[in-house]
């Protein structure tokens, strides 16, 4: 029964070890001090999350920040203290090598522009332009029709230029 109490002031029950321990008592008997105030977070939780984004800047901090971490276990501890994991920092340091400030930047999603060829650019106006000379040419011969109706229901006879004439 002695030894019941012992363990139950340890906060040890029998063989496994005990849910809660009081706040007062700490495994070794000392007093562990209060916190003065317990700074709760905010339980409620937003209607649509948000990704993290991260600058260039943060990421150049971090990546600084990590490749200073020498002692063992401190790299876990930055990655744990930033909310990150490893492959953030593969990704970043990947980015870093490929392009500094330029591959860093956030990229824009969705489709990329296709770069334009230069004779698809050229083809495109030629082919308008094409297609407005010929409706010209299609008014053009309307108005020469007319005129030949014009002339024949007036009499009046129309010159003809023979080849290689000019007038």
């Amino acid at each position: 029964m002695n030894a019941d109490k012992k363990y139950a002031s340890r906060g040890l029950e029998g063989a496994r070890r005990a849910t809660a321990m009081p706040v007062d008592e700490s495994p070794q008997g000392t007093a562990l001090p209060r916190p003065a105030v317990i700074a709760r977070p905010d339980p409620e939780v937003a209607a649509t999350p948000t990704r993290r984004r991260f600058t260039a800047e943060n990421k150049l901090r971090i990546l600084k920040l990590a490749d200073a971490c020498t002692a063992v276990g401190s790299l876990g501890a930055l990655l744990r203290a930033e909310g990150l994991y490893a492959s953030n920092l593969t990704t970043w340091r990947r980015q870093r090598t490929d392009g500094v400030l330029s591959a860093l930047t956030p990229q824009k999603r969705g489709r990329k522009a296709s770069a334009r060829h230069p004779l698809r650019t050229e083809n495109e106006t030629l082919r308008k332009e094409n297609a407005r000379l010929s409706t010209r040419l299609k008014q053009a011969e309307r108005i020469i029709d007319v005129q030949k109706k014009v002339s024949e229901i007036l009499g009046i006879p129309l010159e003809t230029l023979e080849a290689g004439e000019r007038t």
